[in-house]
């Protein structure tokens, strides 16, 4: 049975996903990184994990305002604005630089520094996560729908601006992939005055 990824909807589920990322693995760093850049940038798991060093940092080691990349699926070019998630990417590079850890990628492999995680291995820690929190619906697409629906609701429901971020054709699309389901759209509906 194929598993089903939603976005975390919850704040507080959010933030034990987080901790959990975060203080459960001993690359916690790097796996708690990688997710709030592919939340803050919407990007999909293969382009988070293939950023290099220097598409992030500058020479001085200063966390850039933007990193220029193709997409891997659409090979269209992309701009990822980088401020929402630039002291998560500070404390991150301190935390390269205290285990010593070089290399050109961004998030490299736990034991080959050489290569970059893989989505098998960023998978793995995902189900992890799953686990130990006892939540069935994550995986490595939870990022980016976890920051597209945070998107939809803080921005009043923009769906226009979630599509352009998500690089999607329709907004059937995208309401199904911010897993908008019959009781989202009943809370939506119930917060509405039709006087």
């Amino acid at each position: 049975m194929k598993q089903i990824v939603q976005p975390i909807k919850d704040s507080n589920v959010l933030e034990q996903v987080q901790e959990t990322l975060l203080d459960s693995f001993k690359w916690g760093r790097r796996n708690y990184t990688v997710f709030q850049l592919g939340k803050a940038t919407l990007l999909r798991v293969s382009d988070v994990l293939s950023l290099k060093y220097d598409d992030v940092y500058d020479d001085n080691g200063q966390v850039r305002s933007n990193a220029y990349i193709h997409d891997k699926k659409t090979g269209k070019a992309n701009i990822l604005y980088l401020k929402p998630v630039a002291d998560d990417l500070k404390k991150y590079l301190e935390w390269l630089k205290d285990n010593k850890i070089e290399s050109e990628w961004l998030f490299p492999s736990s034991k080959h520094y050489e290569l970059h995680i893989s989505e098998r291995q960023f998978y793995k820690v995902m189900w992890k996560v799953g686990q130990l929190l006892n939540i069935n619906y994550l995986g490595t697409h939870t990022m980016r729908k976890t920051g597209a629906y945070r998107v939809y609701v803080q921005s009043n429901y923009n769906i226009g601006f979630v599509m352009d971020l998500l690089n999607h054709s329709s907004q059937a699309m995208t309401l199904k992939y911010l897993g908008i389901d019959r009781e989202s759209k009943e809370h939506l509906l119930d917060s509405i005055n039709f006087g």
